[in-house]
């Protein structure tokens, strides 16, 4: 048995696999976070050991016979967070989350410092990553910074409660803007313009290799054997990704989350950082991946489900699919920018714009702009990626939004390629951490990283391709056009 842990924002999820690729259970434990001041986030890393603690017990009582049998840990986590420590590995502060906003001034100053700093990291500066809060933490908090041994992220400090090591591995350190990503490394340039050097970081292994070995004291409390080992594991994306199978060169994903997401494997660095597209070290060795990202995705539906006063998301994709491709073709144009943008404008103050609305559109009329609006979004981040033609590699579908047959059918036209929506995919970040405890343990990729099966396939439709193509150029006129006014 291998037991996957994923650490997320609002909860912490464990899953039990076994080396047939059945899951035996998943059980869930809660977490919340603070918002101290506005654009903060911040939650206790105890919370997270308390969640672990809780799911444990719950998973042991659900499954005692498979429990006994795990041979590995895997870990996934969200990225970016700072967890900082002093000498005695007690925490300092709350961890910094990745969905802070505090550090956007550090970012333009890191920038400052490091004028290569895109080339090194393969990303733009942003306030999310880690560098940034820490170059916040010396200007804001300096009798805590001067305290700093280690700065851990999020899943690597519940390693080293786990292992009493620390460690991090290739994925999640991509998203430090500390690491080398071409070269698989911690880069000392980028460290010394934070005020650290190679003393603060955590040792560095790829995803799929040994970290350590479960504490044994741990191990006896748990009902577990002895020697069971931990994997380097990875961060949530890279893991959802080992998770669905999509670990080869040319293989992906889509999400429909709360933002939306599109994740490319490749076997070399491709950096991209002038358009927004994140170049991060995947969680398998000599692979990495490019990834866009738009901030308003499902979400962007639910408003207008909100908006319209529909009575649920199903309802107002319902009325989306019946709608005729004549009041498709005369439906508003959607900007999806409801929280600014990542990729491919990097600008925080975009807005949400409808243009071309009259008196007769309809709440299904408003719906399908949105559903386009977030499609076209993606399509942008593919473009960013340097894939802008059709392409006959299916890529997975997950998140929320994959549950409307009419967005992912729309979404297969505009992207060019085929969408394949995965069974299991919620919980494919904990199954990816458990296929990389798996490989740790001695599995070949060919063995343990299988696509999951497919609950759906969509096709590119022709009518809606002519459609959306005609569409599109007035969508990428709107936000040069619009950029001064945001």
């Amino acid at each position: 048995m291998y037991l996957g842990i994923d650490l997320g924002t609002s909860g912490l999820k464990l899953l039990l696999l076994d080396a047939a690729h059945h899951v035996h259970a998943s059980v869930d434990a809660p977490l919340s976070l603070q918002r101290p001041h506005p654009t903060w986030s911040e939650q206790q890393p105890r919370d997270w050991w308390l969640a672990l603690e809780s799911a444990v017990a719950q998973l042991r009582a659900a499954a005692p016979h498979a429990w006994q049998q795990i041979r590995a840990i895997g870990l996934s986590g969200q990225m970016h967070g700072a967890v900082v420590l002093d000498h005695q590995s007690n925490v300092l502060r709350p961890a910094i989350l990745w969905n802070d906003g505090r550090a956007e001034a550090q970012c333009t100053e890191l920038e400052r410092l490091v004028p290569n700093s895109r080339q090194i990291t393969g990303n733009l500066a942003m306030p999310g990553f880690t560098a940034p809060k820490l170059l916040w933490l010396r200007e804001h908090e300096p009798a805590v910074f001067e305290q700093i041994s280690k700065v851990l992220l999020p899943k690597d400090w519940l390693r080293l409660q786990l292992t009493g090591e620390s460690v991090s591995e290739m994925s999640d350190a991509s998203g430090t803007l500390w690491l080398d990503v071409g070269q698989r490394c911690w880069s000392e340039t980028m460290l010394t313009a934070c005020g650290l050097d190679l003393s603060h970081m955590p040792r560095l292994v790829e995803g799929s290799q040994p970290s350590g070995t479960l504490l044994p004291t741990l191990a006896r409390q748990w009902g577990l054997p002895q020697h069971v080992m931990v994997a380097g594991g990875g961060g949530d994306n890279a893991a959802s990704a080992v998770g669905i199978g999509a670990v080869n060169p040319g293989q992906g994903f889509v999400s429909l989350g709360t933002s939306g997401v599109v994740f490319l494997v490749s076997d070399r660095y491709q950096p991209a950082p002038e358009l927004a597209v994140h170049a991060f070290a995947h969680a398998l060795p000599g692979r990495w991946h490019q990834m866009s990202v738009m901030l308003s995705a499902a979400s962007a539906f639910g408003w207008v489900t909100r908006l319209t006063g529909t009575a649920d998301e199903a309802q107002l994709s319902q009325q989306v699919a019946d709608l005729s491709q004549s009041r498709r073709a005369a439906a508003p144009i959607f900007l999806p920018y409801l929280s600014g943008e990542r990729t491919p404008h990097n600008n925080p103050k975009a807005s949400g714009v409808f243009i071309g609305l009259r008196s007769d559109h309809t709440a299904a009329d408003l719906g399908y702009a949105v559903m386009e609006g977030v499609s076209f979004g993606l399509m942008d981040g593919l473009r960013a990626m340097g894939q802008s033609g059709p392409s006959a590699q299916p890529l997975a579908l997950v998140g929320g939004g994959a549950r409307s047959d009419a967005w992912a059918q729309l979404l297969a036209s505009g992207l060019g390629c085929p969408l394949q929506r995965c069974e299991g995919a919620h919980t494919a970040a904990a199954l990816g951490a458990a296929r990389l405890a798996w490989l740790a343990d001695g599995g070949s990729v060919d063995q343990v990283c299988q696509s999951l099966p497919t609950e759906r396939a969509f096709e590119p439709d022709t009518a809606s391709a002519q459609l959306l193509s005609g569409r599109y150029p007035r969508y990428r006129a709107l936000y040069p056009a619009l950029t001064h006014l945001f």
